[in-house]
């Protein structure tokens, strides 16, 4: 049974960092194209930032560029997100995934597997 595991959601106030985590159990990461989404409540969920089976492509939304960075770590079959000088608008649930393709996913269409989500509050 495949299992993503995300850890490392909180409150933080604004300028502040966080480092998401998911941890795969039953899959094996570095085969997947991989990824954090979020939704905030009323909106589409949105890739915010993907890596690619090979990690050559990396992909992040445009709000978040310079300040989040998507990496894994394959020896512990982990994905991270830091997330450094956070602002409210980045409220939201996060979502690791994952997607059984060669290129880089993007859209929650692609996605094989999700974890159950994290929430992130940035508020003072």
């Amino acid at each position: 049974q495949v299992q993503l595991v995300e850890s490392g959601g909180g409150l933080v106030q604004p300028g502040g960092s966080l480092r998401l985590s998911c941890a795969g159990s039953g899959i094996t990461l570095r085969h997947y194209s991989v990824g954090w989404f979020r939704q905030a409540p009323g909106t589409k969920r949105e890739a915010v930032a993907s890596l690619s089976s090979s990690d050559e492509y990396k992909y992040y939304t445009e709000s978040v560029k310079g300040r989040f960075t998507i990496s894994r770590d394959n020896d512990k079959n982990t994905l991270y997100l830091q997330m450094n000088i956070l602002k409210p608008e980045d409220t939201a649930i996060y979502y690791c995934a994952a997607a059984a393709i060669t290129t880089i996913a993007t859209t929650p269409e692609e996605i094989d597997y999700w974890g159950q989500g994290t929430q992130v509050t940035v508020s003072s």
